[in-house]
């Protein structure tokens, strides 16, 4: 009886497992290989497609031959069942969309569905699946439908707050989200889930994903694009659920936004958003450009409001313009253009998105539940992370449509709760977070050492207490959602690894996790590979920096007694020009003294440093004594000159094969390298301060973790603290 329903369940269901590599890695040894082959003789209904590359003679001369092949486990061996000549190779993408669409030509009947690696099952749900292909011929609309979507469950919510963060924001978009882009927005897509397809309705229109490499880095969404576009319906239906794994650190969770923002990013510059734009109704319209790429649009907004606001309150302070408006209005008695110039600026920093999940949560569980779970996830630093996840997305999205170059960035979804190094969580944020975060803090204490309308402690907090926690949110939450990140001995370690890694030098085959330089040069491959027109609007962007510095310099008291009018003030900051001319010089001689001076000519290279130290403090001690400098002047100037340098960093490697032909590039390189060494001490200085405090690293477990995870962390604590005893 078994035998006869194995037989039955085989002629209607088939199990094909893809994996490309199979191959090379059963040629090599490779122990997956082997566990591989054990799933397929313990499980005699699973197949297993890979690609065969091999060399074969023609005409006299071998050439690389690629076949897509199907297997079997027969008798502890895998046993060939059918190989198919493909007219080159199929790897034009990543490795994803290339595994379904070189398999789907071995799969049967008429429904198929897919399943991702870190998806599950459940017994019950299985019993279901009948119901669900009756789908397939229900009415729903004015087509039958073509793909079948599921909602999921997210069962790795329990591992701690991030985990739980996640989760819940994932469970939102599964189900109440999907519920409603399905029914009545009408503009659902498919979006990696396990979604059941018309295999005859997509085998014959290009497959069920898009392998081309680069703009379809979210490859499954473009199956729901290719369906629509040719006339489909996709439905989504509640009855039955999968089980899903998602990321459950912070590391991988910002790699995972940073993947789906690129592919956002990749989206919006596609022909097949085009064409659905332009081919659905009005509202269709606005349905499909919210629920794709407007989510990240109107993010990337959002930050942009925080500088412009920004901006303009320091430009209107630095020129004068806004104690102009303030003397006016008291003048004339006008209260409300007084008031209007001092109004805060609040931003939902990423706080909307919690909206979707508090309303997933008191649907399926009640409203007092949900508001229990907010009141929790806001104790346990919920803000703090969906505004430093804010910042993932609009920075991948917006580096994504300027240069384009988006890549696949690859998570593991493993579980990976563990302590990670400062200079991994630097590689990692320093661009997206960390850099931004530093200039959003030097326009704020410039505006509270020059603004005219907050010059009281707390019209000035009421002004920019948003943008405070945006930046330390920024700066500060990857260290603080660190496991151990207040740890002391991890802190030591830490520092070692950092100092070690961005003091060692880079070139051929050494890798960016071991070398500042290459991870230096790696960061600048979106630069490399973008036209003219985005290494324009990188200088252009620049430029910032430039009337910045103006508005500082022309503020300083040594400038005040020199300075009558306009043209007196732009030379003054043309001569603030000198300065950074000098030190540019300075770096030269002394990049080039190490590079080209022998042990022999070290007495002469120590010699011309200490007659530029000594010049360079008759300088400053003559600027004090003639021109009136002070010490504030001093640094006012370090405020001016610092992102001066950086803007010229950034218009330096914007113009890299100019500045590599005028031979300036180890300079660059230098005063990057200066850059990194600063930023990195200021981030770990207050986790320092922090860590000498052992609450505060006790805190952190108990806030941050479940209590199982908590004592595991303890009695690791207490192992490693009996290991360095013995």
């Amino acid at each position: 009886m078994y035998a006869r329903l194995e037989a039955v369940a085989d002629l209607k269901f088939t199990y094909v497992a893809t994996c490309q590599n199979y191959g090379n890695q059963k040629r090599n040894g490779d122990r997956r290989a082997t566990d591989i082959l054990n799933l397929m003789v313990n499980n005699p209904s699973l197949r297993v497609a890979y690609i065969d590359e091999v060399e074969e003679r023609e005409g006299g001369r071998a050439q690389k031959v690629y076949y897509s092949v199907l297997v079997k486990g027969v008798d502890s061996l895998d046993q060939e069942i059918y190989r198919i000549k493909l007219p080159g190779n199929a790897k034009l993408g990543e490795g994803k969309p290339e595994n379904q669409n070189h398999a789907l030509i071995f799969t049967r009947g008429e429904a198929l569905q897919t399943i991702d690696m870190n998806q599950d099952n459940y017994l019950e749900e299985a019993f279901k699946m009948r119901n669900l292909l009756e789908e397939f011929n229900e009415d729903h609309g004015v087509r039958p439908p073509t793909i079948l979507g599921v909602r999921e469950h997210i069962f790795t919510g329990s591992v701690s707050s991030l985990a739980w963060f996640m989760s819940n924001q994932e469970t939102s978009f599964v189900t109440i989200g999907q519920r409603v882009l399905a029914r009545p927005l009408k503009v659902r897509f498919h979006y990696g889930h396990p979604d059941v397809f018309d295999r005859i309705f997509h085998i014959t229109r290009g497959g069920i994903s898009k392998g081309s490499r680069g703009i379809n880095l979210s490859e499954d969404i473009f199956a729901g694009f290719n369906s629509t576009l040719r006339r489909g319906n996709i439905t989504h239906h509640e009855y039955i659920q999968v089980g899903k794994g998602r990321d459950v650190g912070l590391n991988q969770i910002s790699l995972f936004e940073a993947k789906v923002a690129c592919g956002n990013g990749e989206q919006t510059l596609s022909r097949d958003i085009y064409r659905l734009g332009h081919r659905f109704d009005f509202f269709r319209m606005l349905s499909c450009y919210f629920t794709t790429v407007g989510f990240y649009f109107s993010s990337m907004l959002v930050v942009f409001t925080v500088y412009f606001f920004l901006y303009g309150r320091l430009y209107l302070s630095l020129s004068g313009l806004e104690q102009a408006i303030l003397k006016y209005a008291s003048a004339k008695g006008n209260d409300p253009l007084k008031a209007a110039m001092a109004s805060q600026s609040i931003v939902q920093l990423g706080v909307l998105t919690v909206l979707p999940m508090v309303m997933e949560i008191g649907l399926e569980r009640g409203f007092r539940t949900a508001l229990g779970d907010i009141i929790i996830m806001q104790l346990q630093l919920a803000s703090v992370f969906f505004t430093f996840s804010l910042g993932t997305r609009v920075h991948y999205f917006g580096r994504t449509i300027l240069h384009g170059g988006a890549k696949y960035r690859a998570t593991g979804r493993g579980f990976v709760v563990r302590h990670e190094k400062f200079a991994e969580n630097y590689r990692l944020y320093s661009r997206s977070h960390f850099v931004k975060g530093l200039e959003l803090m030097v326009l704020l204490i410039c505006y509270k050492i020059y603004g005219s309308a907050a010059i009281g402690a707390v019209s000035y907090a009421l002004l920019s207490f948003s943008m405070w926690f945006l930046v330390l949110s920024w700066l500060f939450a990857p260290f603080l959602l660190n496991p151990s990140g207040f740890e002391w001995q991890k802190i030591v370690e830490d520092w070692e690894d950092w100092s070690k890694w961005i003091s060692c030098r880079g070139g051929i085959g050494v890798p960016s996790v071991k070398s500042w330089e290459s991870w230096w040069e790696e960061e600048q491959e979106h630069l490399r590979h973008t036209g003219f027109m985005g290494c324009l609007v990188e200088i252009i962007l620049s430029i910032r920096f430039f009337i910045y510095q103006y508005g500082i310099v022309y503020h300083l008291n040594m400038t005040t007694s020199i300075r009558q009018g306009i043209r007196q003030s732009i030379v003054v900051y043309c001569l603030s020009w000198l300065v950074i001319v000098a030190v540019l010089i300075i770096l030269k001689i002394v990049s080039m003294g190490r590079m080209k001076f022998s042990a022999d000519f070290q007495l002469m290279f120590r010699l011309v440093k200490l007659v530029m130290f000594v010049g360079s403090i008759v300088t400053i001690a003559m600027l004090f004594y003639f021109l009136d400098l002070t010490i504030g002047d001093i640094f006012q100037s370090i405020l001016a000159f610092v992102p001066t340098g950086w803007a010229l960093l950034q218009i330096s490697q914007a113009c890299r094969t100019v500045v590599k032909g005028i031979g300036m590039w180890g300079s660059v390189k230098a005063l990057a390298r200066g850059y990194e060494y600063m930023m990195g001490v200021l981030l770990f200085a207050p986790i320092t301060i922090l860590a000498w405090f052992p609450f505060v690293s006790e805190f952190q477990t108990r806030l941050l973790f479940n209590q199982a995870f908590s004592r595991g962390l303890q009695i690791q604590r207490i192992l490693a603290g009996s290991k360095m005893q013995a």
